[in-house]
């Protein structure tokens, strides 16, 4: 069942419309100020807000700026409900990304109808872009915003071999790519010339894309790691793509913010984990939907803060409690369960 929160200072009106809600088969909780509402989005964790634009305490734009600035509450579909006397106060609020809004008084059909379009447009954009961001439906997506029948034509495929470059350091970037085939590593040197490993790329995944953003040269080298097919779409497609579509922004926005977070953990846990610790945890990212990766020990060894040789000697370890096999560059993992509990053993 869906959950709904409705955010709204009048008591009669709060109590009609979480009743309309109710009867239409969702799920309802309620709160008669912003700060109130912002504490229930944490603990009811709803599928949809409606909230009033004017409130004591903190009003609709300032629940949806902080709810904005949050990866796990800024794609939650928006409705604000305003008089049409607060149409000033709506159109900041509809700047600061809401899906829709209704001028009060509004007929129950109409809200329950703004409801269900706004919570099956959410799930579609969920299904389409998760973690993975599927291409095909962005690409699709994009047409439609855009009005470009030719964007697919636009993003070509590129073919790489195993080491070629894909794009160098302070080169201004003309695309973002996206790995429909193959594996991808980003890397840097050190002031001492060597070089350390920011991310992996696998396949169905976006990478380039914070150059983009930001408007500045690249600061890392990318290279294919094995024979890899790269799809490139041009900056000013993606950028106008993001612009005008808030529902791809948010999505967006949700990834990069998970990619910041997992970066933090990650370097916490290089500076204070165990070589064994270090190798399971990043085996278990790499291993995570599949049971067999190639990956060379050097590049390996880079990811997890050690020498080549100490990356060995663990891999020689791993393989004789049977938690994986190898052959040549390929790791195959063997037992799952045993190298999750890696992470508590040392």
């Amino acid at each position: 069942m869906k959950k709904i929160l409705v955010i709204e200072d009048d008591e009669t009106m709060r109590r009609n419309i979480s009743e309309l809600i109710e009867l239409s088969g969702y799920e309802v909780e309620s709160a008669k100020n912003g700060k109130i509402g912002l504490e229930k989005t944490s603990s009811f964790q709803p599928d949809l807000i409606i909230c009033d634009v004017m409130m004591p305490e903190l009003d609709g734009c300032g629940v949806l700026s902080i709810l904005n600035q949050k990866p796990e509450t800024a794609s939650i579909p928006f409705i604000f409900l305003s008089a049409k006397s607060e149409k000033e106060d709506l159109r900041k609020g509809m700047e600061l990304g809401a899906d829709d809004y209704l001028f009060k008084p509004f007929d129950s059909t109409d809200l329950i109808k703004a409801v269900e379009r706004r919570l099956k447009k959410h799930d579609v954009l969920k299904e389409q872009f998760g973690n993975t961001a599927k291409l095909n439906n962005l690409l699709e997506q994009a047409q439609e915003v855009l009005s470009l029948d030719t964007l697919k034509d636009e993003a070509h495929t590129y073919h790489y071999t195993t080491k070629e470059n894909i794009y160098k350091e302070d080169e201004h970037p003309h695309f973002v790519y996206y790995v429909e085939k193959g594996q991808v590593k980003t890397y840097r040197f050190n002031e001492d010339g060597k070089e350390y490993i920011t991310e992996i790329i696998e396949d169905q995944s976006f990478f380039g894309y914070q150059a983009v953003f930001e408007d500045r040269s690249y600061n890392e080298i990318a290279e294919a790691i094995t024979d890899t097919s790269i799809l490139k779409i041009s900056k000013s497609n993606f950028l106008a793509l993001i612009h005008q579509n808030k529902d791809v922004a948010k999505q967006f926005i949700t990834i990069i913010s998970k990619s910041l977070t997992d970066k933090e953990e990650e370097l916490m846990h290089m500076a204070y984990s165990s070589v064994k610790k270090r190798v399971s945890r990043k085996l278990q990212e790499l291993l995570a939907d599949q049971d067999e990766i190639t990956i060379l020990r050097s590049d390996l060894a880079k990811l997890t803060g050690t020498t080549k040789e100490t990356l060995t000697r663990t891999i020689t370890e791993f393989k004789e409690e049977k938690i994986i096999e190898t052959v040549g560059k390929k790791i195959k993992l063997i037992d799952r369960k045993k190298l999750e509990k890696m992470d508590l053993v040392w």
